[in-house]
């Protein structure tokens, strides 16, 4: 299996990007073509042994920076990004990484990928920590207006990659509103809960945000605008708790207690609310796999996204997906 990694894209590029591609290959036992300028990546991969039969590279003479413009996918086609995408759309890759700039990898993914038939827009499913199991949240930020079909697509989209990413057997689809009630939320929650309760999937119900961490469902679903909120606020949360407990222990006597005792449990915490752990999110929709990952990933937040990228080809959830739009239409 072949994954093409945006070499270039993301705060940390390359050198994170770099360290967290081969550390990717190596952990998944995948081959990994690093896309960019040659140069930085072998500068940034100072101590790594590169041009194996794992790791190569690809030279790309373009960057598309975080804060360029989405139009910047046609007027720099030799792009990283560009590159990437290319690779997967000729056959030369299975999928691709980015964690560069997001409204870029998905127009150039939704460009040389095209859409799965029956899909109008491509969504985002992002997975994050629930009480009981992971929870996908779809859509994450590709979609910020969104009508009643786009929501029925999303669900159907997150219901099989939860089936066969997460091996969660019948996932419980849920709608993000305002309230449990069918008639709470706006024009567009009150219809969508309507057209969802036809769909063929397990529908649940509405969820609240207080819902969102407790395993009420296995995907939520929403539009782009709001989903990337609580996203964003869910990433902040996180953070938050860490430092929390970490003041109180400095503030709080523990002589009774040695602090190497609770080392590992503030590990543990830390780890089941790191987001590197999750490493990308699939952009589902498109005729291919592409795993979009968060600006600031780190080399672990990348090493997951290639496992990410691995498990979707593995368990063929483009497949999936498409047979089901087929059934839906």
């Amino acid at each position: 299996m072949v994954i093409a990694v945006d070499a270039m894209g993301g705060d940390h590029a390359p050198g994170e990007i770099v360290k967290g591609a081969v550390r990717g290959a190596r952990l998944h036992n995948v081959d990994v073509v690093l896309v960019g300028d040659e140069a930085r990546i072998r500068q940034a991969a100072s101590g790594i042994k590169l041009d194996s039969a794992a790791v190569r590279i690809r030279h790309a003479s373009q960057v598309i920076a975080m804060d360029e413009e989405v139009d910047a996918v046609r007027t720099k086609k030799d792009a990283s990004v560009v590159v990437a995408a290319s690779m997967v759309a000729s056959g030369e890759a299975d999928a691709m990484v980015s964690v560069g700039n997001t409204a870029a990898a998905m127009a150039i993914a939704t460009l040389k990928l095209g859409r799965i038939p029956g899909i109008d827009r491509p969504a985002i499913a992002t997975g994050w920590p629930g009480r009981h199991g992971p929870t996908i949240l779809i859509d994450a930020g590709a979609v910020a207006d969104c009508t009643v079909d786009n929501l029925v697509q999303f669900a159907v989209m997150g219901s099989v990659y939860a089936e066969k990413a997460l091996g969660i057997p019948k996932p419980r689809v849920a709608l993000l509103s305002i309230g449990e009630e069918p008639c709470k939320g706006n024009e567009l929650t009150r219809a969508a809960h309507q057209a969802l309760a036809q769909a063929p999937i397990n529908f649940v119900g509405n969820v609240e945000g207080r819902h969102l961490f407790v395993s009420a469902a296995d995907v939520v679903v929403t539009d782009g605008f709001t989903g990337n909120v609580a996203l964003k606020a869910a990433e902040g949360l996180a953070e938050h708790v860490v430092y929390l407990i970490r003041e109180e222990l400095r503030r709080c006597p523990l002589n009774w207690i040695p602090v190497v005792f609770l080392l590992p449990f503030i590990k543990r915490v830390k780890r089941r609310l790191d987001y590197s752990e999750y490493g990308g999110a699939p952009l589902l929709g498109v005729n291919g796999v592409c795993i979009i990952g968060h600006g600031r990933s780190n080399a672990n937040a990348v090493a997951n996204a290639v496992r990410v990228a691995k498990e979707a080809v593995n368990q063929r959830v483009i497949d999936t997906i498409r047979d089901a739009m087929s059934a839906v239409r």
